[in-house]
């Protein structure tokens, strides 16, 4: 199925700007046809290809990642290894900022407990105060 450029944002929740901005990075798996008009067409693969491309950018991966997985994928088969080690490496940073995140959301957890209670207790009034025994 064809689908014009702002179907496809409205799909993608991407911007207009954002798939032209895609497409000029060469971040599509295949060419861009485009209509006798000269406008986009994208196809349902199109859409989906985009719809990854932009889990991959929500994750953080760089668009020069994004841009070597795409060429990977245009040079057709026999570099899957090369391309399921790409993958790899970002889920493998993707972790580790999990884990980070973890640590600081139980860190935050924390503090929220402490503050809710002094609060509950009236007892907030001397939270870092610089009292090491304020449990702040």
């Amino acid at each position: 199925m064809a689908h014009g450029i702002g179907d496809v944002a409205a799909r993608t929740g991407l911007s207009v700007h954002a798939l032209r901005f895609y497409e000029r990075e060469g971040l599509f798996a295949g060419p861009i046809v485009r209509d006798p008009g000269g406008r986009r067409v994208y196809s349902d693969d199109d859409i989906e290809w985009v719809e990854l491309c932009a889990r991959l950018r929500e994750t953080g991966m760089p668009i020069d990642a994004i841009r070597k997985y795409a060429d990977l994928v245009r040079e057709g088969p026999g570099n899957e290894p090369d391309r399921l080690a790409l993958l790899q490496a970002h889920q493998e940073r993707i972790e580790a900022q999990m884990e980070a995140l973890s640590v600081g959301l139980s860190m935050i957890s924390y503090k929220v407990r402490v503050y809710e209670k002094r609060l509950a207790e009236g007892t907030a009034s001397d939270l870092w105060t610089g009292r090491a025994a304020s449990g702040d």
